[in-house]
């Protein structure tokens, strides 16, 4: 497989429900599995406007594209041309609502805190943050939003066993549950996703990625 296409099949794609409301986030695999079964069609933003193809069409819009605009798009090579990722899709049958929890999991917790930690304030790759329980095990201190926090090494080797007033330390940002899921913010920042904004409406910022 080229880099192209492992680069490609990377992505992440917004799923809408029948009703144009965002509903999860799913990977291109996925989503190519259900435009090939005709289960959905996707929605391209072209021109400040959306329009919207079935797989058929949207090879052959495909084709136009990769000869014409081939540094607009992520590509997935097939055995006789490309197809461009698609950044949204609509499922044709299903009408539920999103769903309007934020799963409790490490990965929304970093997420949540955008890989910064919660004492020195600094950012840092995820496999240099851990977690710290704010109020730690030995004291009562639980596993929950408004106890977990993500930590540097130092940090939290430097806090221990103690409460942040025990360490002397300060909390950057006093953990809550989110609202919303983080994660869509986290996407929002990268330009191959900005089509997604639209459909993102404060009532239905709970995308549960799969």
């Amino acid at each position: 497989m080229s880099y192209e296409s492992q680069s490609g099949l990377n992505c992440s794609v917004l799923v809408l429900n029948k009703h144009y409301m965002a509903i999860r986030i799913i990977g291109v695999k996925r989503a190519f599995s259900l435009l090939c079964r005709d289960l959905a069609e996707v929605v391209s933003l072209e021109q400040g406007s959306y329009a919207n193809y079935d797989f058929r069409s949207w090879c052959e819009v495909s084709q136009f594209r990769r000869r014409f605009e081939p540094d607009g798009h992520d590509w997935i090579a097939t055995v006789n041309f490309y197809v461009a990722v698609p950044r949204i899709i609509r499922l044709l049958f299903y009408d539920r609502l999103p769903r309007n929890d934020v799963k409790f999991n490490r990965r929304n917790i970093f997420a949540r805190d955008r890989n910064r930690c919660q004492y020195c304030g600094k950012h840092f790759p995820t496999t240099e943050l851990s977690l710290d329980h704010v109020v730690p095990r030995s004291l009562g201190g639980k596993a929950t939003w408004e106890n977990i926090v993500c930590a540097c090494t130092r940090c939290n080797v430097r806090k221990g066993g103690r409460t942040p007033k025990q360490a002397g330390m300060d909390l950057f940002r006093q953990p809550a549950k989110p609202r919303h899921n983080a994660l869509v913010h986290v996407h929002l920042g990268h330009a191959r996703y900005r089509s997604w904004k639209q459909f993102l409406d404060h009532a239905y910022w709970s995308v549960e990625l799969k």
